[in-house]
């Protein structure tokens, strides 16, 4: 997609190098973070730090997560073109717009009002239109259910029931799962309408889950 000046694209690229010597492998998850612009999803006084590997402080005592991080998210959900996809958390926005860049259809549901006013303006400036919401990222969006993947970004302490309800069957959710201190990054595969799969894919730290919307 084109972004207005005056981003240019090469730490991206340069990033996205970084991550597959790292062992990122989904070709398509990569050639997305080479098109983003990481800069514009956090502070100005920290731009110059947009594309090192790390997580960077956001709005509302919030964090945008490691590249890597959100490279291996996104691989573990094994996209495919035009899957719909529910996000908690929109935080920055940057997660959203890895994914809009793989060609699916995005909702993502995050609870403060002030990261959601930011990422929509954020995403709308780069040519990014998802299906953002204000909400309780607990009860997800059953309106618009089911989903064939689902990405949690903040961390709960089980797996949120009302979110597998909204997995369709085959569907894929990926979520650090755990404690304040340290979490397990799982996969969950909704295998028949009772029947789940989890596998777990390395310990993560995020911020922990929280109820309700401020």
């Amino acid at each position: 997609m084109p972004h207005p000046p005056p981003y240019n694209l090469e730490e991206a690229k340069m990033l996205a190098r970084e991550l597959k010597g790292k062992g990122i492998r989904d070709k398509a998850v990569l050639a997305a973070i080479a098109r983003i612009p990481r800069e514009a999803f956090v502070d100005e006084a920290l731009s110059d730090m947009a594309y090192l590997d790390r997580p960077l402080p956001i709005e509302a005592g919030q964090t945008i997560s490691q590249p890597y991080t959100v490279a291996r998210q996104t691989e573990l959900l094994r996209l495919d073109p035009g899957d719909k996809v529910l996000e908690i958390g929109t935080g920055s926005g940057y997660q959203a717009a890895v994914l809009c860049e793989m060609g699916v259809e995005v909702y993502s549901v995050e609870r403060y009002q002030e990261l959601y006013q930011t990422a929509q303006k954020r995403l709308n400036d780069l040519g990014y239109y998802p299906h953002l919401f204000h909400g309780d990222g607990y009860e997800g969006l059953p309106e618009h259910a089911p989903f064939d993947k689902i990405l949690i970004t903040a961390a709960p302490e089980m797996i949120p029931p009302k979110l597998t309800e909204q997995l369709g069957v085959g569907g894929r959710m990926v979520l650090p799962l755990g404690g304040r201190e340290r979490q397990q990054m799982t996969l969950l595969e909704r295998v028949s309408e009772t029947r789940y799969n989890t596998t777990e894919h390395g310990d993560y730290i995020f911020v922990p889950m929280q109820k309700g919307r401020e």
